[in-house]
């Protein structure tokens, strides 16, 4: 079998530790190498020769990604995982004790149990390279570090910061890892080895106390200001996360007792902690969301048809979307792109956009000024449509106008070539439809991006019966290029996304016409792990936009989309949300600085006066029903391929809670059974808009799952 961890000794007298996991592209740590770790350190510990140890990756673009997660599944009880997290802490351990320099060469991904391992060495030196990451992001799988991270990472870079790092799970770029102490030195990946040997060279050096700011010195020098920290941290993670998450409040107490009693009781704190939490369903539910992703970035949405490649792409339409889209496209997938719109203003909108995200980046010193304009070099403007015969891809964000649409399919098949895609970025209309208008309908698809296109991590690929296998494969790899998650959905009003999330707020908005108050019914959904609420979601997309998506819905998908009739008169009172300062809540000179204030004038519009006082569970349990029914009815429809995909699109498209897995893998826990007679009891009370879909039904029957237990 081959070695994971191989041992070159030098004429100097330091060793490199090459770490290498045979037939991986990026090295993990497994529960079996403990045996072969420790055997090495054995040799390095009883050969004199050896004054000092390098610990550095075999593979060329990441140190250590972290462990690797599939352990935990295979994890039967608490003390399987309590097992699989002292293993780690002996093994680390045994590295630190080693009476010779140790130091770790750091390049690319350097997280979770690569960090870990990384700080047992006595220094750390990272490349200065853009691929070069260290985190601790466990959280993020509703997990704490268990290899020792809760109680290192304090000591290296102080109780604020670390606390910081591992409650957000944030990763780390070298020039902040080097000021904040988690690294001794950044240089340039080509000196970076022989920088390590330096240093090993040099023997142990003087461990130096944290940098931090005067503040954050004076409270964690005693017991009195680290408790402070303590509970100003829990109070921030409480109000983030609304109780949802088990894992922050074990790790701040993993970070308390190793300060306070020391390190020794602080690991076994986080072993039992560690334990603890990957039992927890919401761990469970966060884990199968990572595979789902890492399953998904493997294909190709159509089977074994390999994409073409993307050269250069075109927008058409300079506004807020077509803008977004321009900008991933050149920063993310580093693809030439061309931007089309009618007039100078729009195409001057889309570059200003582009140029205020990636200055920000270089105001946070995260790239070069000079980067910045070699990336915006890669767009350019027109209003004609020069320059864009040789294009791969068009990706339209004009206006929701059908006849409009079909005006630019035409205008692309005249411009561009016989094999260009045009992908429509439409939120509501049919594919099809836009497709009549083509005589190449097999290069026609929608491509859905969600708003704002640089932080919304989803897009629905959405294919009419005519896309074909390559348009689909094309358009998915083009999608990813620019960091999305990609989703393939069949053609249908609404598509998957946009269904879904219609009825839970038009059941939000049917409660609000009951007398439930704006803010009770925001605050109702935040508590069920929602980013925000419903209201104040339909603030920021925009009023006019539900109004104008409605109507299609209903006439495609029937009468459970009906819109409120109140709503119109929202319209007709010019209330369109934030985008003109006039919705539900107070904008602009009437808004409070640091909190949300609902215009009390809202309620006299839509002619109701709140009173009704409906228990939090009540509420987001009659909102999320509608979301699940219409979920379940999509797969049965065939509108999404599967219920990890309908996860994925509702996780990364509308913030459905993560530690809930998503809609299908909740429809489990709550059980078919009980979802229908929740839905069956609404329908009796509220009317057939909740009657159950035939899916459910059967599966209630059948006592039936949607992933195996």
């Amino acid at each position: 079998m081959e070695k994971t961890f191989n041992l070159k000794r030098r004429e100097d007298g330091i060793a490199l530790l090459v770490m290498d996991v045979p037939g991986e592209t990026m090295n993990t740590l497994k529960g079996e190498f403990a045996d072969e770790v420790t055997q090495v350190l054995n040799e390095i510990q009883s050969d004199n020769s050896i004054k000092g140890l390098v610990l550095i990756s075999g593979k060329p673009d990441s140190f250590v990604a972290g462990a690797d997660i599939g352990m935990l599944d295979a994890c039967k009880t608490a003390d399987d995982a309590r097992t699989l997290s002292s293993q780690g802490h002996q093994v680390f351990a045994q590295l630190e004790a080693l009476n010779i320099p140790v130091v770790a060469a750091i390049h690319g991904a350097c997280l979770g149990g690569g960090l870990e391992l990384a700080m047992a060495c006595h220094q750390r030196v990272c490349s200065d390279d853009a691929k070069t990451l260290l985190g601790l992001p466990e959280v993020q799988l509703g997990l704490l570090p268990g290899g020792g991270g809760t109680q290192r990472l304090p000591r290296l870079v102080g109780v604020t910061t670390a606390l910081d790092m591992m409650l957000t799970g944030k990763q780390i770029r070298p020039k902040q890892a080097l000021k904040m102490g988690l690294v001794d030195d950044m240089v340039p990946v080509s000196i970076l080895q022989q920088t390590a040997i330096e240093m090993a060279l040099k023997g142990k050096s003087v461990r130096h106390k944290p940098k931090q700011p005067l503040l954050n010195k004076v409270l964690e020098s005693n017991s009195a200001g680290r408790n402070f920290i303590y509970q100003q941290a829990a109070k921030q993670v409480m109000k983030k996360t609304q109780g949802n998450y088990p894992a922050p409040s074990k790790l701040i107490d993993c970070v308390r007792q190793g300060m306070d009693k020391g390190m020794q009781k602080g690991l076994q704190v986080e072993a039992s902690h560690f334990a603890d939490l990957v039992m927890t369903p919401e761990s469970a539910a966060m884990r199968a969301v990572f595979f789902a992703i890492t399953e998904m970035k493997k294909e190709t949405g159509a089977g074994e048809t390999k994409p073409k490649a993307v050269k250069k792409a075109v927008v058409l339409g300079g506004g807020l979307m077509g803008g977004g889209i321009a900008s991933v496209t050149t920063t993310k997938a580093k693809i030439p792109v061309r931007v089309k719109d009618i007039n100078e203003k729009g195409l001057s909108n889309a570059l200003s956009y582009a140029y205020k995200l990636l200055d920000g980046r270089v105001r946070r010193r995260h790239m070069r000024a000079t980067e910045r304009d070699k990336l915006m070099a890669l767009m350019t403007t027109t209003t004609d449509y020069r320059g864009v015969k040789d294009a791969d891809i068009v990706v339209e964000a004009v206006f929701e106008d059908l006849a409009l649409k079909h005006q630019m399919v035409k205008d692309i098949e005249r411009e561009c070539g016989p094999d260009t895609i045009f992908a429509s970025n439409t939120s509501s209309l049919p594919i099809t439809q836009i497709a009549q208008a083509a005589e190449r309908p097999e290069n026609v698809i929608g491509l859905h991006y969600f708003s704002p296109v640089d932080k919304m991590p989803l897009v629905e690929v959405i294919a009419h019966a005519n896309t074909s296998p390559e348009t689909i494969a094309t358009t998915v790899a083009f999608a990813k290029q620019q960091g999305k998650t990609p989703i393939v959905v069949q053609d249908c009003a609404g598509f998957y996304v946009n269904r879904i999330l219609a009825l839970y707020m038009n059941e939000a908005a049917q409660m609000l016409l009951e007398g439930q108050s704006v803010e009770n019914l925001d605050k109702a959904l935040v508590k069920f792990g929602f980013p925000v609420g419903p209201i104040t979601l339909l603030d920021e997309v925009g009023i006019d936009v539900g109004a104008k998506i409605s109507p299609i819905l209903e006439k495609e998908l029937g009468s459970r989309f009906e819109a409120p009739a109140a709503f119109d008169k929202l319209m007709a009172d010019d209330r369109k949300g934030r985008k003109n300062g006039k919705g539900f809540y107070c904008y602009g000179d009437k808004a409070p600085k640091k909190s949300k204030k609902v215009d009390e004038t809202v309620y006299s519009v839509l002619g109701i006066t709140p009173s009704g006082a409906l228990e939090h569970n009540q509420i987001s349990c009659r909102c999320i029903v509608q979301m699940l029914n219409e979920a379940a009815r999509c797969l049965e429809e065939g509108i999404i391929a599967s219920p990890r995909d309908g996860d994925i699109g509702a996780l990364f498209g509308i913030g459905f809670p993560p530690f809930l897995g998503g809609p299908f893998r909740y429809m489990d826990s709550l059980g078919s059974q009980r979802l229908v007679e929740m839905l069956v009891s609404y329908q009796q009370q509220f009317g057939d808009r909740f009657a159950p879909c035939e899916l459910l039904k059967k599966m209630a029957a059948e006592d039936g799952r949607f992933f195996s237990a």
